[in-house]
């Protein structure tokens, strides 16, 4: 039996092939939103993967501001920050951080869905987020895909 014929094929930089997806967040609940697009940011959906490399494609995410939350969350899920003084912790609902700025948290969702290391922090400069139907990247010219068909 000839063992070079079954070589494990590790990709890397030069051989990976990115491409721009565009996914609308309408009617979508944000949970199953960020997990999908958090698998397409790391590559896990190709056949290629390799856990140390950047290999997932870049997303483009449109409507943030029409994603939905079950049950009761938008009154209960809190999300919490630290201003860095001491006492300066502090905490907003969803409805409230949807009000001020929609995109973070579909943001903020994506990224905890990440790894934790400069690998994550890589991945997720290839996510742009955008409230409304219209983004700034029509010259990558992203492919629509549809999140229910993954």
């Amino acid at each position: 039996m000839d063992t070079l014929s079954y070589k494990t094929i590790s990709a890397n930089k030069a051989t990976v092939s990115k491409e721009w997806l565009l996914v609308d967040a309408e009617g979508e609940t944000l949970g199953r939103l960020a997990s999908k697009v958090a698998k397409i940011l790391r590559g896990k959906n190709k056949p290629n993967f390799t856990p140390h490399v950047d290999c997932g494609d870049n997303v483009i995410v449109i409507n943030a501001e029409k994603v939905t939350l079950s049950g009761n969350k938008w009154q209960t899920k809190t999300y919490i920050r630290h201003t860095g003084y001491p006492g300066g912790q502090r905490s907003q609902t969803a409805i409230e951080m949807l009000e001020k700025n929609p995109a973070r948290v579909v943001e903020k969702s994506i990224k905890g869905m990440l790894p934790k290391n400069r690998l994550g922090a890589e991945l997720f400069r290839n996510l742009k987020v955008y409230v409304g139907p219209e983004h700034n990247q029509e010259a990558q010219k992203p492919k629509a895909i549809n999140l229910k068909d993954l």
